[in-house]
């Protein structure tokens, strides 16, 4: 049974029995995978805080042919978001998770989806402003699938977004601001676009909803 080593996105985790977890991560170079966390949930000595949502780090992992869930053996995270965000950015976290769980496939190589979850940890910690940032995170995963359909009734400025989207890195969101109507344009189409390709809806986004909600009425 050998002990594979790569780079990793944790995505999700999930109680199993009365000490261990199931962790959801994305690797760089074999796909995404579910494995045990044994004691994870009684101890923090070695796993510490290294299963939040996002954290890249280096995992290591056994794997078994034919066996659904491999054996997480350690994680070494090298930079975690749950670290310098706010508030405000705590839901996104969740939400970038859960949208990289949805797409990606198990055991199916996708570096490129890979690099884009990184790129938004990286961009997080950088203080990018979260709401471009998570438009530019829609924008991009959708046309990663091949599923991206700009709408026609889009703003100039919502459509000058996607031109600067499509050309720049995260990191230059902030050098050119953005009305706030035409990010809840874009806003309104990529979930539509999720949603209808999904056929459901997330949990991350009613989570968001009710925090807003919130924040408008306090």
């Amino acid at each position: 049974m050998p002990l594979y080593t790569t780079d990793a996105l944790i995505l999700r985790t999930y109680k199993l029995g009365e000490s261990d977890r199931i962790v959801v991560f994305l690797t760089r170079d074999r796909g995404k995978k579910r494995g045990v966390a044994k004691n994870a949930r009684q101890s923090r000595r070695r796993f510490g805080g290294a299963l939040e949502p996002l954290t890249c780090g280096r995992v290591g992992y056994l794997e078994r042919e034919r066996r659904d869930l491999v054996r997480l053996d350690y994680v070494e995270p090298m930079r975690s978001p749950m670290t310098v965000i706010d508030g405000e950015s705590l839901g996104y976290v969740e939400y970038f998770a859960e949208l990289i769980d949805e797409w990606a496939q198990e055991a199916d190589p996708n570096e490129t989806l890979f690099r884009l979850g990184a790129s938004m940890v990286d961009a997080m910690a950088a203080r990018v402003p979260i709401d471009p940032l998570a438009r530019y995170f829609e924008y991009w995963l959708l046309r990663l699938q091949g599923i991206y359909e700009p709408d026609p009734r889009l703003s100039d400025h919502a459509r000058g977004f996607l031109e600067r989207a499509r050309s720049s890195s995260p990191f230059a969101l902030g050098d050119s601001p953005v009305p706030a109507g035409a990010l809840r344009e874009l806003e309104a189409a990529h979930r539509a676009l999720i949603t209808m390709h999904l056929e459901k809806d997330l949990k991350s986004v009613r989570v968001l909803r009710d925090m807003f909600s919130e924040g408008r009425r306090s």
